[in-house]
């Protein structure tokens, strides 16, 4: 199914860029989270006219997101979770944690699905995780898990 881009998509295309991928694909996730539109000529037309519009957007968010990545580069945060002796946690530390303890310490709101541990987080220790804040750019963070005592 042949799209339109309306912004920079990592590993598929750029702002305007005409692709073809498939039908699930763009039905499901690039039209539905308004990245694409369906590849029409009048689609086309249009896209070509507000193509520089587009362009400023993704300027302004890619400014904002090398704000972010100053404020965060190389930083580390702590994790209070319960855990067993033999230092594994009950659970595991997922993105929306990540992304809540950045929003109460920082105030910067980051979306869960930009968050990626280089391992899943379920013992405690020192663990990287990668905050995808544009296309163009990525900071690491590190988090530490430290034992919640019980009262």
């Amino acid at each position: 199914m042949k799209v339109i881009l309306l912004e920079n998509v990592r590993k598929v295309g750029s702002i305007g860029e005409i692709i073809d991928v498939k039908r699930g694909y763009a039905r499901n996730f690039l039209i539905s989270q308004k990245k694409a539109l369906f590849a029409s000529k009048e689609n086309i037309k249009e896209v070509d006219k507000i193509k520089s519009d587009l362009s400023k957007k993704d300027l302004d968010k890619k400014n904002l997101a090398k704000g972010i990545d100053e404020k965060l580069k190389n930083k580390e945060y702590t994790i209070k979770k319960l855990s067993t002796e033999n230092r594994e946690l009950y659970g595991s530390v997922k993105p929306t944690e990540i992304s809540k303890v950045l929003n109460e310490i920082e105030k910067v709101e980051i979306n869960p699905a930009l968050i990626q541990p280089t391992k899943e987080i379920k013992s405690l220790g020192s663990f990287e995780v990668v905050l995808n804040l544009h296309i163009d750019i990525q900071t690491k963070i590190k988090i530490n898990v430290l034992a919640k005592e019980d009262n």
